[in-house]
């Protein structure tokens, strides 16, 4: 680990933390005391920065916004009993980062700076993190081009930063979900496996579309026939089947590999779950529903944890679930809220310190 004086680092003179009570918080909405920031320029990592939260001056020809190379991450920090400060699983999520770097033609992150960066700044923001249930210090790594010149091509400067956000629950009740069969999220060879930003853009009229008819989020299908499950909005999605677990499989590169959807593999397995990564139709969801083997339905993600599903509707098949029955899902966040919070044993070597 590189030591702090290997940043520069700009204190505040006062803590925004007087002026915000963290009870209750909206999700993405205030932001701590500091932020990293550092470039890259004429092929090399400059020095890192540790300064306070503030606004960016860009030149309106900034390639990021021409062009849409940019990419961010979504990890979480958590406090124990004792109060120290913990990061879920940051070292997957540094590895994911640079796999979107890879894919979108920019400059792979190095772990001293993402990692060591990442520690400090949560080490001089602890205070950020929210001791409630449900609660999290949300944090936002990202990388974008910052060329300032008009023409296609990958840029030669980039700029990556990490910001924080205390935060709550991401979704707070049981969803409605609509099987969109028109748009698209990703296609095979495309840049779905990305943490991309233009993913994100491109599903917003799909998603609006969904709630101007009274439903929470997509489920989007496979851009090719549009009848196999793909993601559920911006989280993985598992079905209950009987006594297996059912997520769609990332060999078609189409599926962001959720590090929350690997540790709620990690943990249906350990509940004696069958587990099948694999392609999953919506007929054959419709048929398990008719069946009354379908038992569960859930979504999973940095920002949502787990997420239930009440109503899937599927064409005119409308599929409805008590979730004040279910099992699986409640004791798979009960684990993971246990662990992240450090109220039981880190077996998997999933808690970061900082």
């Amino acid at each position: 680990m590189i030591a702090a004086s290997d940043f520069n680092i700009t204190k505040i003179e006062r803590s925004k933390l007087n002026d915000i009570n963290l009870e209750n918080i909206p999700f993405g909405k205030y932001f701590s005391d500091y932020m990293l920031e550092v470039d890259y320029e004429d092929g090399e990592w400059k020095t890192p920065e540790i300064k306070p939260y503030q606004p960016l001056l860009m030149d309106p020809s900034l390639a990021a916004i021409h062009y849409g190379q940019s990419i961010f991450e979504g990890v979480k920090a958590y406090k124990n009993p004792a109060g120290e400060p913990f990061i879920f699983r940051a070292y997957d999520n540094f590895r994911r980062f640079n796999i979107s770097a890879q894919r979108m033609e920019m400059p792979v992150v190095p772990e001293h700076i993402f990692m060591d960066g990442l520690k400090l700044l949560i080490k001089m923001d602890s205070n950020w993190i929210p001791s409630q249930a449900e609660h999290s210090l949300y944090i936002r790594p990202f990388m974008f081009s910052t060329d300032e010149a008009i023409g296609v091509k990958p840029s030669e400067k980039y700029k990556f930063m990490i910001i924080l956000s205390p935060t709550g629950p991401y979704y707070s009740t049981p969803m409605r979900i609509y099987v969109e069969e028109q748009y698209v999220r990703a296609a095979p060879g495309g840049v779905g496996y990305a943490k991309a930003a233009g993913n994100y853009g491109a599903a917003m009229f799909a998603t609006a579309e969904a709630k101007r008819k009274g439903y929470d989020q997509v489920l989007w299908t496979d851009a090719l026939e549009h009848k196999y499950v793909q993601e559920c909005g911006t989280m993985n999605v598992f079905f209950i089947i009987g006594n297996t677990a059912i997520t769609p499989g990332l060999e078609e590169g189409t599926i962001l590999g959720g590090v929350t959807r690997d540790s709620v593999i990690v943990l249906l397995k350990e509940m004696g779950l069958t587990l099948e990564e694999r392609s999953l139709s919506l007929d054959e969801v419709m048929e398990a529903y008719k069946a009354g083997t379908l038992k569960e339905v859930f979504g999973t993600g940095t920002a949502a944890t787990i997420s239930l599903i009440k109503e899937l509707r599927y064409k005119d098949f409308v599929m409805e679930f008590d979730v004040t029955q279910w099992k699986t899902a409640p004791e798979i966040k009960e684990r993971l809220d246990a662990i992240r919070y450090g109220k039981r044993e880190d077996t998997h070597g999933w808690m970061v310190k900082v």
